[in-house]
């Protein structure tokens, strides 16, 4: 009897060890996408610079310009734009400026504060450089910061402009959310619709690596693995619409993020491992 009770406390105990361990493998199961979001952010809120900036040059590089409140624009009634060119520089401003209070644009998103452009060349033309920075910059609450380099390198073979872009800016989040840091080199090009006026027949396909620090503090590298497509289409023009990067946090397992097949969503999803999660763009 002594020994079947011996047993049976060594069983016990063994099985009692075997749910706790159990427990903690669950426990410790890497489900974290918050490194993916705050990249995916950032990938937007610089993405969405450069197409502001675009419609900018492209429609009204004039003094108090405005732009048409029934068009499909970004700008919409919002902005006001100057430019500013100084006889003998080689260096032009574009300033666009939404003001000190937020105004919705009619791509949903609320914009405050400027987008300073200064360029030499116009945008189109090979060679041409744009720096962007910001004065008080917000969207949606989220105070953009840093500077982005956009370089014309001419038309490649398939005939489409392509231009570098650098990034080196963070984003500071509303409601004392934390700070991301994003470091970026990217080629740009530019797919369909250069040779029109129009700006919701625009489509732009998107390579290259980044890294930066997410809002906890995490430090994270990224590659893209297929193009990241924005659609300028009113409508589809607030994230891209498809493709895919890998993003590394710190010492952890590479997360995959897929924008999908070109459906116009909010949605995009992360892969770690063999588990894959739904989440919501910002």
């Amino acid at each position: 009897m002594k020994t079947n009770s011996f047993l049976t406390r060594v069983l016990v105990i063994s099985a009692l060890s075997a749910t706790v361990f159990t427990g903690c493998r669950r426990d410790e199961e890497d489900n974290d996408t918050n490194a993916a979001g705050d990249n995916a952010l950032a990938e937007a809120m610089f993405a969405d610079v450069t197409n502001i900036s675009d419609e900018a040059g492209r429609t009204g590089s004039l003094t108090n310009y405005r732009i048409d409140p029934n068009s499909n624009a970004i700008l919409s009634q919002c902005a006001t734009i100057t430019f500013d060119s100084i006889n003998g520089a080689d260096v032009d401003t574009l300033t666009i400026d939404f003001g000190t209070t937020n105004c919705t644009g009619n791509d949903g998103r609320n914009r405050r504060g400027k987008i300073i452009v200064q360029y030499s060349g116009a945008y189109r033309d090979s060679g041409s450089t744009h720096t962007i920075s910001f004065d008080n910059y917000f969207v949606n609450d989220n105070q953009i910061l840093g500077t982005k380099t956009v370089t014309n390198n001419g038309h490649n073979a398939a005939g489409n402009l392509v231009y570098s872009i650098n990034v080196n800016g963070s984003v500071i989040l509303a409601s004392n959310g934390g700070t991301i840091t994003w470091t970026s080199s990217r080629q740009r090009e530019w797919t369909q619709g250069e040779s029109t006026m129009q700006w919701n027949d625009d489509m732009y396909s998107i390579t290259g690596s980044a890294n930066g620090t997410s809002a906890s503090g995490e430090n994270f590298t990224v590659n893209i693995t297929s193009p990241l497509i924005r659609n300028m289409a009113f409508g589809c023009r607030r994230h891209f619409v498809q493709g895919t990067f890998q993003l590394t946090p710190g010492n952890r397992p590479m997360r995959t993020v897929d924008f999908g097949t070109g459906t116009c969503d909010n949605t995009a999803t992360v892969t770690i491992g063999n588990n894959t999660y739904t989440i919501t763009l910002r």
